[in-house]
């Protein structure tokens, strides 16, 4: 993608960058925030859910941070190497340009032993004149919680040491300690390098230096390495840039050891700036995950959703959870089942937003549509992929057979609302998504299935979500039975092949929505003032619902509008194409960045409107 002028000036500038303003950097086992005046103001080791070591966009004060720019007032723009997660942000100064290459080299892919590394790599390089630059890298180690020391060795090295955590940074430029945090200053003319390389160390990783020859070498293997992988999209369509950036922001929040897919790779980014609505994303929500893996199966990539049903079948198995239900609606990324909430009161938050949150006490909740999505996602595994397992047929009954038993009840939602349960109308269409297409498996394939009672429950859900959930007050279908608040989620119905998507009724729903929750193509979740849902509060539009929007009017055969719409969401990305969750009346980015959910219903979108415009 082309530099976009989206320009930060080093003189006055915030003490928070906006969220947007920020790309991303990983190795397929934890990642990175690179803002665009070249500070990684988040970073945790060695995995997505472990205590941050840079956490500035949480503190500026203390959490931490790696900052590295130029030493004179400069504007910047920031880009991704063409095709791959490669981060380069540049620096216009009265004397010159310089620019930082900013990756993780993929371990699996330089040298399996270095797995346990994780190597942050940055290269600055002066690209015309000549710029002063200067570094400082100030960890504050388990959330700033931690205290650490910091020596210099022979060679040169700055070696952070905590209790549980060490780092070392290799310099190709004189390092020095200041308290504890490591800094320099240097100047680099036109053709010169520098490069800074942050390791972990300790156990069998040993402090290992960094030429200015191997950094060209893991740079070019780190590019190889994304390169390849993209090239086994089969999108062609009209936004493959957009696609094609989502589908490798979508690889970076995936958890190469056991094949997790986390919801997004940041904690307490709020929904609401100085509001309570602040959720640590860094976990396997099953419904996050099975959207992802259904997106990626779109443009080709079955890898993705093998290993995701190996995490499935390997690390979580059927058992009673707390809220009910053999499935937890998230799990660690590792499979674990225990997600304990805490408040980290000595960080004052985003912008002031706090409590920052570790953990996620939603996980005792009952969301009966992850049965839905989880179903349906091994269907198009089982369809584009590899057929499934016997066994993992099985498990597949198993949680028909609890669906059927259970659709009925009332749940949290998939909105986690924390204002009680209720008949949610999306809850029922999940569960029946589940049943349908585990009898089209069983249909297809010739495998068992009660074909008596499954068809007979699939039925009872429908008929009930077509009496108890349409409002004839709104000419609607609403967000719970027997009332008549309206809720975005409904736009999974014809998208989840429940009703025609040119049924009068859903053509009816689909005009209400757009005068009530549709603001210049953008779409709230619901009116948490009609619907209260336990916290303080407004938020912003909810870009999930936007893209469903799309792909709704796109199915209705409102194609203008749907492309309209469409065009519209791609100019609320930020300067590299990545979303936050929601976004703010004036445009501006909110929540845990970058969203998992965001990027696969762009991708979803982007592939039906394609379709529908022929």
């Amino acid at each position: 993608m082309t530099p976009v002028a989206s320009e930060v000036y080093r003189t006055g500038s915030p003490r928070y960058l906006p969220i947007a303003e920020h790309g991303l950097i990983g190795d397929l086992r934890t990642a990175a925030l690179v803002g665009t005046n070249g500070t990684i103001d988040w970073y945790c080791c060695p995995r997505f859910d472990a205590p941050s070591v840079f956490a500035s966009i949480l503190d500026t004060e203390r959490g931490g941070s790696f900052e590295l720019a130029a030493d004179v007032p400069a504007r910047t723009k920031q880009f991704y190497f063409p095709d791959t997660n490669v981060l380069i942000t540049r620096f216009f100064a009265e004397d010159g340009v310089g620019e930082i290459q900013d990756f993780m080299p993929i371990a699996d892919a330089v040298d399996s032993r270095e797995t346990d590394r994780h190597r942050l790599i940055r290269r600055v390089v002066c690209v015309r004149g000549s710029l002063p630059f200067r570094a400082r890298v100030a960890p504050r180690f388990d959330y700033g919680e931690q205290q650490h020391t910091v020596r210099v060795t022979e060679q040169g090295q700055a070696v952070f040491e905590s209790r549980s955590l060490s780092l070392a940074l290799t310099s190709s430029v004189p390092l020095e300690t200041q308290g504890p945090d490591a800094w320099a200053l240097f100047k680099l003319h036109e053709g010169e390098q520098a490069v800074f390389a942050l390791d972990r160390v300790g156990g069998d990783v040993t402090i290992r230096s960094c030429p200015k020859r191997e950094a060209e070498e893991l740079f070019e293997a780190t590019v190889r390495y994304w390169r390849s992988w993209l090239s086994a999209s089969k999108y062609r369509g009209r936004w493959r840039e957009m696609v094609h950036r989502s589908a490798l922001t979508l690889k970076l929040l995936t958890y190469a050891p056991t094949g997790a897919i986390v919801a997004a790779p940041t904690t307490s980014l709020p929904e609401q700036i100085g509001g309570e609505r602040n959720w640590d994303y860094r976990y396997v929500w099953v419904r996050d995950a099975a959207f992802c893996v259904y997106a990626l199966l779109r443009l080709g990539f079955t890898d993705e959703a093998e290993a995701f049903t190996h995490f499935l079948s390997d690390r979580v198995g059927l058992r009673p959870c707390p809220a009910g239900g053999p499935l937890q609606i998230m799990y660690g990324i590792d499979g674990r089942s225990e997600l304990p909430e805490r408040e980290l009161s000595h960080l004052e938050g985003y912008l002031g937003s706090a409590p920052v949150r570790v953990g996620n006490d939603a996980v005792n909740q009952l969301q009966l549509d992850i049965y839905g999505a989880l179903v349906d996602s091994l269907y198009l595994y089982d369809k584009w992929g590899q057929p499934i397992s016997s066994d993992l047929w099985d498990t597949v009954c198993e949680l028909v057979d609890w669906v059927c038993d259970h659709w009925d009840q009332p749940d949290e939602g998939i909105w986690e609302t924390r204002g009680g349960r209720k008949n949610f109308l999306y809850s029922r269409l999940m569960c029946w998504v589940a049943i349908e297409r585990a009898i089209r498996m069983a249909n297809r394939r010739g495998l068992p299935a009660d074909m008596q009672r499954w068809p007979r429950n699939r039925d009872m859900i429908y008929r009930q979500i077509m009496s108890k959930g349409w409002s004839v007050e709104r000419n609607a279908f609403v967000q719970h039975e027997d009332d008549d608040v309206l809720d975005a989620s409904v736009l999974m119905m014809p998208l989840a092949k429940f009703i025609s998507p040119t049924d009068p009724k859903w053509l009816s729903t689909l005009d209400t929505l757009g005068e009530v929750l549709v603001s210049d193509s953008l779409v709230y979740r619901y009116d948490p003032q009609a619907s209260p849902d336990g916290l303080r509060g407004e938020e912003g539009t909810f870009s999930i619902c936007s893209f469903w929007y799309v792909e709704a009017l796109a199915r209705a055969g409102r194609r203008d509008e749907a492309r309209l719409a469409f065009e519209k969401m791609l100019t609320y990305a930020n300067h590299l194409g990545l979303y936050a969750e929601e976004i703010g009346r004036t445009g501006e980015q909110h929540g845990n960045f970058p969203q998992a959910f965001t990027h696969l219903a762009l991708i979803s979108a982007a592939f039906n409107l394609d379709r529908a415009l022929g």
